[in-house]
């Protein structure tokens, strides 16, 4: 199994970090949303690939529900093997024919030629040790935005953290990762 292949197993599936919310209520720690993630290989859904195309296109579907609102952020992501390490690079994502997030279920057709790399994101690296990948990448969204993500996948938990900061004052993340648990394994 490639390094690519091996990551994309952790990665891809449905996931949500209901386990921990119940941790911390017990434990009486911070109030954090529920998360869900769905995560999918995507390649089929992009025409004019090239036939040896080496990266794994995947859109991931992110639900968080806070006071009985739930909010969709749907992402595509290329992943690529970079030597030892696994890259990924955002691209825009169309929306939906109405406007709205997309799923798997609804995602518009795609073709290579007219995928575009998100300029604001700066490409995040991860690396293996000790059968858990880790990495991330600190991104500037304006001159004043700063956008840091670090992860670590494992077989047990993919474990987020996702922090903004406008003038170096934190605006949005939480002081412990969220930590997603496997509901489904992908396909």
């Amino acid at each position: 199994m490639s390094r690519l292949d091996d990551f994309l197993s952790l990665l891809c599936g449905r996931f949500d970090n209901a386990r921990q919310l119940e941790e911390l209520k017990q434990a009486g720690g911070p109030a954090l949303p529920l998360a869900e993630h769905v995560n999918t290989v995507c390649n089929d859904r992009i025409a004019g690939l090239p036939a040896d195309f080496p990266g794994k296109f995947v859109l991931e579907e992110s639900y968080y529900t806070t006071d009985g609102k739930t909010h969709a952020s749907p992402h595509l992501f290329l992943f690529t093997e970079e030597g030892e390490t696994v890259k990924l690079t955002s691209y825009q994502l169309p929306k939906g024919p109405d406007g709205s997030p997309v799923s798997y279920e609804t995602l518009p057709p795609m073709r290579w030629e007219d995928l575009e790399v998100s300029g604001k994101f700066t490409p995040a690296l991860y690396t293996l040790h000790d059968g858990v990948w880790e990495g991330g990448s600190v991104s500037m969204f304006s001159p004043v935005l700063k956008f840091t993500l670090y992860e670590r996948f494992s077989r047990e938990a993919l474990e987020v953290t996702e922090t903004m900061e406008v003038n170096g004052k934190r605006t949005f993340g939480y002081d412990v990762p969220i930590v997603y648990r496997r509901k489904a394994a992908c396909g």
